[in-house]
């Protein structure tokens, strides 16, 4: 059940950042995507913190952060033509290798 609050508050996390990306692009719907980002941002950071009584403090702030950018580093490429390298490939790799090996030493 723990994992459920994580994995919805990077959920969130990734629409609340989404949607601030939208708002700069899209000066007559900036209103509802601003909307939209406080919104997510708050159901994101309640989530956030109730998952922090189940993992530790680095563990949990590197998994949400680390799954949250490699999401968006995708979105950023299919949605809004982000440039992606090979280095930001490996960079991605390596965020998500750590990730596993946060959570392989049991630190959750």
């Amino acid at each position: 059940m723990k994992w459920i609050y994580l994995l919805a508050s990077i959920a969130f996390e990734v629409l609340g950042t989404t949607a601030m990306k939208m708002a700069s692009q899209n000066g007559k719907n900036a209103l509802l995507w601003n909307i939209t980002v406080w919104v997510a941002y708050i159901i994101c950071f309640g989530l956030l913190q109730y998952a922090m009584k189940f993992f530790e403090l680095g563990t949990v702030y590197a998994i949400w952060s680390g799954i949250g950018i490699s999401i968006l580093a995708i979105i950023g490429y299919f949605a809004f033509g982000d440039s992606f390298s090979a280095l930001k490939i490996g960079s991605i790799a390596l965020i998500i290798l750590g990730i596993i090996g946060l959570n392989m030493s049991g630190a959750h």
